[in-house]
């Protein structure tokens, strides 16, 4: 009874548990609605952990195909979103470690894909019109990948769900499987490297603002 109560509280308020419990039953259309919301914002973590768009895309195409396999199994214990991105951070992990690979970010391989990557960074960014501004957004854009780049995939990981899935400490910690003051701590040296690492692009804006 425990577990329905917190199910339908779940249902109540999150959207896209709501779809998922849609899927489990089998309603026409709410799986393409689930992949159409997260779709691209699967592809942009799985691009900023593994650097490239053809491995993120098929990564993206990989935890749908697990989560629709098994849907009837499905239960509502926490946020979809934090449900989702467990099952992406362990695929990522797992993709990695066999290819005896480290997460990296390459600025460069972004070039002759741009039109399919889905910059994390610009979807935080107001979008203006003018080509000023435009080539503003792409400079922030390759300052971001570039600083990122720095970050142990753990701190990148938590980078991403806090500051562009706005997930909380406590969902964060559920999605990576610690605590949330480990979460914090992990959080605190990210930004510090970070701050590092933009300290001269953010002194120029400052600058050219003045």
């Amino acid at each position: 009874m425990e577990t329905e109560s917190l199910e339908q509280q779940l249902e109540a308020r999150d959207l896209d548990v709501r779809l998922m419990l849609q899927v489990r039953n089998d309603i026409s259309g709410a799986f393409e609605t689930l992949v159409e919301r997260y779709q691209h914002r699967l592809v942009g973590v799985f691009f900023q952990l593994v650097g490239n768009i053809e491995e993120a895309e098929d990564l993206c195409q990989e935890v749908f195909l697990r989560i629709y396999r098994a849907r009837k199994g499905y239960r509502a214990r926490s946020k979809f979103s934090t449900w989702l991105f467990t099952i992406a951070n362990n695929l990522a992990l797992n993709y990695l470690r066999s290819k005896g690979r480290t997460p990296k970010v390459s600025v460069a391989s972004t070039g002759g894909d741009s039109h399919a990557v889905v910059s994390i960074a610009h979807e935080r960014i107001g979008r203006e019109g003018t080509p000023s501004a435009q080539m503003r957004q792409a400079e922030l854009s390759d300052a971001v990948r570039a600083a990122l780049a720095v970050l142990n995939e753990d701190q990148k990981l938590a980078v991403l769900l806090s500051k562009f899935e706005e997930m909380s400490y406590a969902e964060i910690a559920d999605v990576m499987g610690r605590s949330p003051t480990a979460v914090k701590s992990l959080l605190a040296r990210a930004r510090n490297q970070l701050r590092e690492q933009l300290e001269s692009y953010l002194a120029i804006g400052e600058h050219e603002a003045v």
